[in-house]
Protein backbone atom coordinates (compact mmCIF):
# COMPACT_ATOMS: atom_id res chain seq x y z
CA UNK A 1 0.00 0.00 0.00
CA UNK A 2 1.13 3.12 -0.65
CA UNK A 3 2.74 4.76 2.24
CA UNK A 4 0.72 8.17 1.71
CA UNK A 5 -2.33 6.29 1.44
CA UNK A 6 -1.37 4.24 4.84
CA UNK A 7 -0.62 7.12 6.80
CA UNK A 8 -3.80 9.14 5.51
CA UNK A 9 -6.30 6.28 6.63
CA UNK A 10 -4.11 5.90 9.82
CA UNK A 11 -5.06 9.53 10.24
CA UNK A 12 -8.66 9.29 9.48
CA UNK A 13 -9.03 6.25 11.90
CA UNK A 14 -7.67 8.59 14.75
CA UNK A 15 -10.17 11.15 13.73
CA UNK A 16 -12.54 9.14 14.29
CA UNK A 17 -11.72 7.90 17.50
CA UNK A 18 -11.02 11.08 18.92
CA UNK A 19 -14.45 13.12 18.01
CA UNK A 20 -16.46 10.71 20.50
CA UNK A 21 -13.91 12.36 23.25
CA UNK A 22 -13.55 15.78 21.88
CA UNK A 23 -17.48 16.05 21.86
CA UNK A 24 -17.70 14.74 25.81
CA UNK A 25 -15.22 17.02 26.59
CA UNK A 26 -16.85 20.15 25.05
CA UNK A 27 -19.79 18.99 26.13
CA UNK A 28 -21.90 21.35 27.14
CA UNK A 29 -21.02 24.33 25.04
CA UNK A 30 -24.35 25.83 25.04
CA UNK A 31 -27.08 26.72 28.58
CA UNK A 32 -28.72 22.90 28.94
CA UNK A 33 -32.52 23.20 30.21
CA UNK A 34 -34.22 20.14 33.02
CA UNK A 35 -37.75 19.48 32.42
CA UNK A 36 -39.37 18.23 35.90
CA UNK A 37 -42.92 17.39 36.76
CA UNK A 38 -42.84 19.29 40.11
CA UNK A 39 -44.17 22.22 40.89
CA UNK A 40 -41.87 25.14 41.61
CA UNK A 41 -40.87 25.38 45.47
CA UNK A 42 -41.65 22.10 46.39
CA UNK A 43 -39.02 19.24 47.63
CA UNK A 44 -37.97 17.67 44.14
CA UNK A 45 -37.84 20.76 41.96
CA UNK A 46 -35.66 22.47 45.11
CA UNK A 47 -33.45 19.18 44.74
CA UNK A 48 -33.40 19.66 41.26
CA UNK A 49 -32.23 23.40 41.31
CA UNK A 50 -29.55 22.35 43.96
CA UNK A 51 -28.45 19.68 41.28
CA UNK A 52 -28.74 22.48 38.31
CA UNK A 53 -26.96 24.98 40.47
CA UNK A 54 -23.67 22.42 40.95
CA UNK A 55 -23.69 20.77 36.93
CA UNK A 56 -23.68 24.68 36.38
CA UNK A 57 -20.60 25.91 38.33
CA UNK A 58 -19.28 22.51 36.81
CA UNK A 59 -19.90 22.69 32.94
CA UNK A 60 -19.71 27.04 33.28
CA UNK A 61 -23.15 26.93 31.38
CA UNK A 62 -26.63 28.31 32.28
CA UNK A 63 -29.23 25.09 33.56
CA UNK A 64 -32.99 26.69 33.58
CA UNK A 65 -35.78 24.22 35.49
CA UNK A 66 -38.52 23.91 33.60
CA UNK A 67 -41.56 23.29 35.70
CA UNK A 68 -44.11 21.10 34.03
CA UNK A 69 -46.51 20.05 36.70
CA UNK A 70 -49.81 17.98 36.02
CA UNK A 71 -51.43 15.04 34.97
CA UNK A 72 -49.46 12.49 37.01
CA UNK A 73 -46.46 13.90 35.26
CA UNK A 74 -47.92 13.21 32.09
CA UNK A 75 -47.62 16.69 31.05
CA UNK A 76 -43.90 16.77 31.90
CA UNK A 77 -42.71 13.46 30.17
CA UNK A 78 -44.45 14.10 27.01
CA UNK A 79 -42.67 17.76 26.68
CA UNK A 80 -39.49 15.54 27.57
CA UNK A 81 -39.95 13.12 25.16
CA UNK A 82 -40.87 15.10 22.32
CA UNK A 83 -37.16 17.09 23.41
CA UNK A 84 -34.12 16.87 21.11
CA UNK A 85 -31.63 14.15 21.33
CA UNK A 86 -28.72 16.03 22.44
CA UNK A 87 -28.33 16.12 25.98
CA UNK A 88 -29.32 19.80 26.09
CA UNK A 89 -32.45 18.85 26.95
CA UNK A 90 -33.09 16.48 30.37
CA UNK A 91 -35.82 15.08 32.13
CA UNK A 92 -35.37 15.02 35.85
CA UNK A 93 -38.65 12.64 36.72
CA UNK A 94 -40.40 11.48 40.01
CA UNK A 95 -40.91 7.75 41.58
CA UNK A 96 -44.56 8.29 40.43
CA UNK A 97 -44.02 8.50 36.68
CA UNK A 98 -42.88 5.16 36.22
CA UNK A 99 -44.42 3.42 39.08
CA UNK A 100 -47.89 4.79 38.90
CA UNK A 101 -48.70 5.94 35.94
CA UNK A 102 -48.23 3.70 33.16
CA UNK A 103 -50.67 1.72 35.11
CA UNK A 104 -53.67 4.65 36.00
CA UNK A 105 -52.71 5.71 32.36
CA UNK A 106 -52.42 1.89 30.95
CA UNK A 107 -52.83 1.90 27.23
CA UNK A 108 -53.34 5.57 26.70
CA UNK A 109 -49.93 7.28 27.38
CA UNK A 110 -48.38 8.91 23.60
CA UNK A 111 -45.22 8.09 24.52
CA UNK A 112 -43.23 4.71 26.01
CA UNK A 113 -41.21 5.44 29.29
CA UNK A 114 -39.12 2.80 29.02
CA UNK A 115 -38.42 2.89 25.09
CA UNK A 116 -38.20 7.14 25.03
CA UNK A 117 -35.80 7.75 27.63
CA UNK A 118 -32.50 6.92 28.87
CA UNK A 119 -31.90 6.88 31.78
CA UNK A 120 -28.67 8.74 33.15
CA UNK A 121 -28.33 8.54 37.07
CA UNK A 122 -30.29 8.11 40.24
CA UNK A 123 -30.43 11.31 41.92
CA UNK A 124 -31.51 10.89 45.41
CA UNK A 125 -34.25 8.65 47.47
CA UNK A 126 -36.80 9.91 49.40
CA UNK A 127 -37.83 7.25 52.63
CA UNK A 128 -41.43 7.28 53.54
CA UNK A 129 -41.76 6.78 57.37
CA UNK A 130 -44.25 5.81 59.67
CA UNK A 131 -45.45 7.72 62.38
CA UNK A 132 -48.78 7.90 65.00
CA UNK A 133 -50.96 10.01 67.21
CA UNK A 134 -48.92 10.60 70.75
CA UNK A 135 -51.61 9.16 72.63
CA UNK A 136 -51.18 5.86 70.50
CA UNK A 137 -50.53 2.82 72.54
CA UNK A 138 -47.67 1.83 70.30
CA UNK A 139 -44.40 3.28 71.09
CA UNK A 140 -42.43 0.84 68.22
CA UNK A 141 -43.94 -0.63 65.06
CA UNK A 142 -43.99 -4.64 66.48
CA UNK A 143 -46.28 -2.67 69.38
CA UNK A 144 -48.44 -0.69 66.41
CA UNK A 145 -48.92 -4.44 64.12
CA UNK A 146 -50.13 -6.41 67.02
CA UNK A 147 -52.43 -3.17 68.37
CA UNK A 148 -53.75 -2.96 64.55
CA UNK A 149 -54.30 -6.73 65.07
CA UNK A 150 -56.51 -6.61 67.96
CA UNK A 151 -58.65 -3.54 67.38
CA UNK A 152 -62.29 -4.42 65.83
CA UNK A 153 -62.48 -2.86 62.32
CA UNK A 154 -58.34 -2.39 62.18
CA UNK A 155 -57.34 1.31 61.91
CA UNK A 156 -57.09 4.21 59.91
CA UNK A 157 -54.08 5.89 57.92
CA UNK A 158 -53.62 9.06 56.45
CA UNK A 159 -51.32 9.34 53.43
CA UNK A 160 -51.50 12.07 51.02
CA UNK A 161 -52.05 12.20 47.29
CA UNK A 162 -53.79 8.74 46.78
CA UNK A 163 -51.63 6.62 44.57
CA UNK A 164 -48.97 8.58 46.08
CA UNK A 165 -46.00 7.13 47.31
CA UNK A 166 -47.50 7.31 51.21
CA UNK A 167 -50.32 6.43 50.43
CA UNK A 168 -48.76 3.20 48.68
CA UNK A 169 -46.41 2.99 51.20
CA UNK A 170 -49.79 1.94 53.69
CA UNK A 171 -51.18 -0.30 50.53
CA UNK A 172 -47.69 -2.09 50.80
CA UNK A 173 -47.91 -2.52 54.74
CA UNK A 174 -51.57 -3.65 54.92
CA UNK A 175 -50.64 -6.19 52.26
CA UNK A 176 -47.49 -7.67 53.42
CA UNK A 177 -48.93 -8.05 56.70
CA UNK A 178 -52.67 -8.73 55.98
CA UNK A 179 -53.61 -6.12 58.97
CA UNK A 180 -56.86 -3.78 58.49
CA UNK A 181 -56.16 -0.35 57.40
CA UNK A 182 -58.41 1.89 56.09
CA UNK A 183 -56.94 4.63 53.80
CA UNK A 184 -58.30 8.31 54.67
CA UNK A 185 -57.19 10.90 52.16
CA UNK A 186 -56.07 14.14 53.21
CA UNK A 187 -56.22 17.93 51.54
CA UNK A 188 -51.70 18.07 52.46
CA UNK A 189 -49.71 17.21 55.16
CA UNK A 190 -50.43 19.90 57.50
CA UNK A 191 -53.68 18.53 57.33
CA UNK A 192 -53.34 14.51 57.93
CA UNK A 193 -50.63 16.06 60.83
CA UNK A 194 -53.78 17.72 62.44
CA UNK A 195 -55.63 15.11 62.20
CA UNK A 196 -52.79 12.82 63.87
CA UNK A 197 -51.45 14.90 66.39
CA UNK A 198 -55.57 15.36 68.02
CA UNK A 199 -56.09 11.25 67.34
CA UNK A 200 -58.51 11.70 64.80
CA UNK A 201 -56.56 9.29 62.34
CA UNK A 202 -53.78 7.09 64.32
CA UNK A 203 -51.67 6.49 61.92
CA UNK A 204 -49.56 8.44 59.47
CA UNK A 205 -47.33 7.57 56.23
CA UNK A 206 -45.02 10.36 54.96
CA UNK A 207 -41.60 11.31 53.82
CA UNK A 208 -39.09 12.16 56.72
CA UNK A 209 -39.15 15.77 55.20
CA UNK A 210 -43.16 16.46 55.97
CA UNK A 211 -42.79 14.92 59.05
CA UNK A 212 -39.36 16.96 60.74
CA UNK A 213 -41.63 19.71 62.11
CA UNK A 214 -44.40 17.63 63.40
CA UNK A 215 -42.10 15.33 65.11
CA UNK A 216 -39.94 17.82 66.61
CA UNK A 217 -42.54 19.48 67.78
CA UNK A 218 -44.04 16.13 69.31
CA UNK A 219 -47.00 16.26 67.59
CA UNK A 220 -46.63 12.61 66.18
CA UNK A 221 -44.60 9.19 67.11
CA UNK A 222 -42.15 8.66 64.61
CA UNK A 223 -41.78 4.64 64.86
CA UNK A 224 -40.15 4.06 61.75
CA UNK A 225 -38.72 4.73 58.59
CA UNK A 226 -39.13 2.35 55.27
CA UNK A 227 -35.33 2.86 53.76
CA UNK A 228 -32.97 0.22 53.14
CA UNK A 229 -30.74 1.65 55.99
CA UNK A 230 -31.52 3.21 58.91
CA UNK A 231 -31.13 7.50 58.14
CA UNK A 232 -27.55 9.00 59.26
CA UNK A 233 -29.13 11.92 60.50
CA UNK A 234 -32.11 10.06 62.51
CA UNK A 235 -29.64 6.49 63.71
CA UNK A 236 -32.38 5.80 66.24
CA UNK A 237 -35.07 5.81 64.45
CA UNK A 238 -35.33 2.02 63.34
CA UNK A 239 -36.48 0.97 59.88
CA UNK A 240 -39.65 -1.14 58.93
CA UNK A 241 -37.55 -3.95 57.73
CA UNK A 242 -36.23 -4.74 61.04
CA UNK A 243 -39.85 -5.42 61.47
CA UNK A 244 -40.71 -6.56 58.15
CA UNK A 245 -38.01 -7.99 56.20
CA UNK A 246 -37.21 -6.74 52.94
CA UNK A 247 -40.00 -3.98 53.50
CA UNK A 248 -38.47 -0.28 51.31
CA UNK A 249 -40.89 2.30 50.21
CA UNK A 250 -39.25 5.91 49.41
CA UNK A 251 -39.90 8.25 46.74
CA UNK A 252 -36.93 8.76 44.28
CA UNK A 253 -35.48 11.22 41.49
CA UNK A 254 -33.68 10.12 38.40
CA UNK A 255 -31.83 12.08 35.80
CA UNK A 256 -33.37 11.11 32.21
CA UNK A 257 -32.38 12.01 29.11
CA UNK A 258 -34.53 11.44 25.33
CA UNK A 259 -33.56 7.85 23.77
CA UNK A 260 -30.98 8.31 21.11
CA UNK A 261 -29.30 10.85 23.43
CA UNK A 262 -25.24 9.84 22.12
CA UNK A 263 -23.97 7.72 24.55
CA UNK A 264 -20.80 9.59 25.42
CA UNK A 265 -22.59 12.61 26.71
CA UNK A 266 -25.30 10.14 28.94
CA UNK A 267 -21.71 8.85 30.50
CA UNK A 268 -20.40 12.83 30.74
CA UNK A 269 -23.43 13.66 32.48
CA UNK A 270 -23.59 10.79 34.85
CA UNK A 271 -19.90 11.14 35.52
CA UNK A 272 -20.48 14.95 36.71
CA UNK A 273 -23.72 14.37 38.53
CA UNK A 274 -21.75 11.61 40.67
CA UNK A 275 -19.55 14.17 41.27
CA UNK A 276 -22.08 16.45 42.64
CA UNK A 277 -23.46 13.86 44.39
CA UNK A 278 -20.62 13.34 46.73
CA UNK A 279 -20.59 17.34 47.25
CA UNK A 280 -21.20 17.92 51.25
CA UNK A 281 -23.25 20.84 50.55
CA UNK A 282 -25.23 19.31 48.26
CA UNK A 283 -25.74 16.52 51.06
CA UNK A 284 -26.58 18.97 54.13
CA UNK A 285 -29.30 20.70 51.46
CA UNK A 286 -30.55 17.13 50.46
CA UNK A 287 -30.95 16.29 54.32
CA UNK A 288 -33.28 18.69 54.47
CA UNK A 289 -35.52 18.25 52.07
CA UNK A 290 -35.59 14.67 53.34
CA UNK A 291 -33.37 13.16 50.18
CA UNK A 292 -30.54 11.15 50.30
CA UNK A 293 -28.32 10.93 47.43
CA UNK A 294 -27.20 7.63 46.15
CA UNK A 295 -24.63 7.14 42.63
CA UNK A 296 -25.90 4.81 40.16
CA UNK A 297 -24.64 3.85 36.32
CA UNK A 298 -26.75 4.56 33.82
CA UNK A 299 -27.08 0.67 33.58
CA UNK A 300 -27.86 0.47 37.65
CA UNK A 301 -30.72 3.08 37.01
CA UNK A 302 -32.06 1.24 34.60
CA UNK A 303 -32.26 -1.65 36.86
CA UNK A 304 -33.40 0.16 39.72
CA UNK A 305 -36.41 1.38 37.88
CA UNK A 306 -37.28 -1.73 36.54
CA UNK A 307 -37.24 -3.17 40.15
CA UNK A 308 -39.50 -0.39 41.54
CA UNK A 309 -42.20 -1.26 38.67
CA UNK A 310 -42.56 -5.16 39.35
CA UNK A 311 -42.66 -3.88 42.99
CA UNK A 312 -45.39 -1.53 42.97
CA UNK A 313 -47.45 -2.15 39.74
CA UNK A 314 -49.12 -5.07 41.08
CA UNK A 315 -50.27 -3.12 43.89
CA UNK A 316 -51.10 0.23 41.87
CA UNK A 317 -53.28 -2.11 39.77
CA UNK A 318 -55.13 -4.02 42.65
CA UNK A 319 -55.65 -0.71 43.92
CA UNK A 320 -57.15 0.82 40.42
CA UNK A 321 -59.56 -2.30 39.76
CA UNK A 322 -60.72 -2.02 43.25
CA UNK A 323 -61.89 1.61 42.61
CA UNK A 324 -63.84 0.70 39.23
Amino acid sequence: MNHKLSTGLAACAMLALLQPLQAQESFPSKPVQIITPAAAGNSPDVAARVVADKLAQLWKQQIVIINRPGAGGLIAAQAASQAEKDGYTLYMTQASTYTVLPVMQEGKLPFDLDKDFTPIGLVGEQPIAVAVAPGLAANTLPELLELIKKTPGGLLFGATNRGGQSHLTGELLRSKTGLNLTFVHAAGVASTINDVSTGRIPIVFEGIAGLAGAIQGKMVKPLAVASAKRLPNMPDLPTVAETIPGFESKGWLALMAPAGTPDHIVKKINADLRTVMEMNEVKQKFEVLGTYPRSLSPAETAAFIRSEQQLWWPLVRQLNASEK
